[in-house]
């Protein structure tokens, strides 16, 4: 099977793509290396990932439609899409909204069209967000959960893709599965993410931004389990019954709800420093507390995350301080 990878050179992507060159799958990784963080990091992925011979790599943005139909002209084996690139972060979408309608909605519906004009797409897969739950205040957030009031404009573009795949699925049969990531952390993250910037924090001896002065909880996943929900829903797609749109929708999280400052405390005694702490009010666009039902993937994939955050963020500053040679 050749599997198209969008946002191959990112965090989830690079991992992802990883995963199925592993178990001996073609891939053909795209990716625009958008300077959004520091590209020698997405570069260094993708060194990784070139050692595999079946690997290849497009560097093209999906929002281009001649770049992407040029990438279809090439490997006309494709059969299936995972779209992990986006434009990622709540708090820049404050600043750079067009960012976000240029990736996840024009992007979105270029690979769209994509698996419709191939007639063998087999699946197509891509990246939501728990974002799109806005200020939901029910726990856990399930997918049966009404999700019609973002509160950032990150969130609408994610929301936005999922009802995008569901008319594709609707009017032209492609069976398509979205599925909403919750706060993704592990080796080879993205600096923006909070782990990242905590470590950067505290080993520049610098106070870290603690928003809602602390009290904030979340469904920490990681890496390797948000992986394994990827490739088992890859290998599922949703049959097409005739009836209703060959379409899944599905929470990844760790099923856990932690608090902010034990994860921090985490990446303290990993790190075997303590952090100066800078408290600051609840952010635009942020929410208090993420927490995933993930019953319908469990059922559906068998999908089961088995890195609880004890396990997970030693693992992440062992890669930082080997990333960045830290003794």
């Amino acid at each position: 099977m050749t599997i198209l990878v969008t946002g191959a050179a990112g965090f989830i992507g690079y991992h992802t793509c990883l995963r199925l060159l592993e178990r001996g799958e073609k891939v053909v990784g795209v990716d625009c290396l958008s300077p959004y963080y520091d590209v020698r990091l997405k570069e260094t992925r993708l060194e990784r990932l070139r050692q595999f011979p079946g690997f290849v790599f497009v560097k093209a943005d999906i929002a281009d439609r001649a770049a992407m139909e040029e990438a279809a002209r090439l490997y006309p084996d494709i059969t299936a899409y995972i779209n992990l690139a986006a434009q990622a972060g709540v708090r820049h979408s404050l600043t750079a909204p067009y960012d976000y309608t240029h990736s996840n909605i024009e992007g979105h519906l270029v690979m769209l069209e994509m698996a419709r004009a191939n007639p063998k797409c087999r699946h197509f897969v891509y990246a939501s967000s728990s974002s799109v739950y806005g200020s939901n205040t029910k726990l856990p957030f399930s997918v049966d959960d009404r999700v019609d009031t973002p509160i950032s404009l990150y969130a609408a573009s994610k929301r936005a893709g999922e009802l995008m795949s569901h008319s594709y699925s609707h009017l032209f049969r492609i069976p398509t599965t979205g599925l909403r990531f919750f706060t993704v952390y592990g080796p080879w993250g993205r600096p923006d993410m909070a782990a990242y910037l905590f470590a950067v924090a505290i080993m520049a001896g610098e106070p870290i931004k603690v928003f809602n002065n602390g009290d904030m909880s979340r469904d920490f996943t990681y890496i390797d389990d948000i992986v394994s929900g990827v490739v088992g829903v890859l290998d599922n797609p949703p049959a097409d019954n005739g009836v209703t749109p060959p379409y899944h929708l599905y929470n990844i999280g760790n099923n856990n709800s932690e608090k902010l400052m034990d994860f921090i405390g985490l990446v303290e005694e990993s790190l075997g420093r303590k952090a100066t702490y800078d408290f600051h009010p609840m952010q635009p666009g942020d929410v208090k507390e993420t927490y995933a039902d993930i019953s319908a993937i469990q059922k559906d994939v068998g999908f089961a995350p088995t890195t609880p955050i004890s396990v997970g963020v030693p693992r992440f500053i062992e890669w930082f301080k080997l990333y960045h040679k830290i003794s």
